[in-house]
């Protein structure tokens, strides 16, 4: 690979950019969202990587305070749309039970 890729890459990727603000309620939240499930997840990779799967009376507790973190951050996002987390689960099994009664629970695609 030619020793200079990566600088050429930074240059001319940089062509495609666009600042976009993002001065708006909901961003705070999202972001926190998104943080908050990749720290589930890392804690559920460790389990998995460290002790072959064995969820231990703390990884329970710790897994429990980071999806409540996460909860939080999704309910401030509902309420910034306007939905609460009863239609988001209503509509959501809706979604799913479409899929199920449909054979569509498996595979890729939001409307499958």
């Amino acid at each position: 690979m030619d020793t200079k890729f990566f600088a050429t890459y930074q240059t001319e990727s940089r062509k495609t950019w666009n600042a976009i603000p993002m001065v708006h309620p909901i961003v705070y939240p999202t972001m926190g969202l998104v943080n908050e499930a990749g720290e589930v997840a890392g804690k559920v990779k460790k389990i998995f990587r460290d002790r072959n799967g064995h969820i231990t009376a703390t990884d329970r507790a710790t897994l429990k305070d980071e999806l409540g973190d996460v909860l939080w951050y999704l309910t401030q996002i509902c309420t910034e749309l306007d939905l609460t987390l009863e239609e988001v689960a209503e509509a959501n099994l809706t979604k799913l039970f479409s899929r199920l009664e449909r054979g569509k629970i498996k595979g890729d695609g939001d409307n499958r």
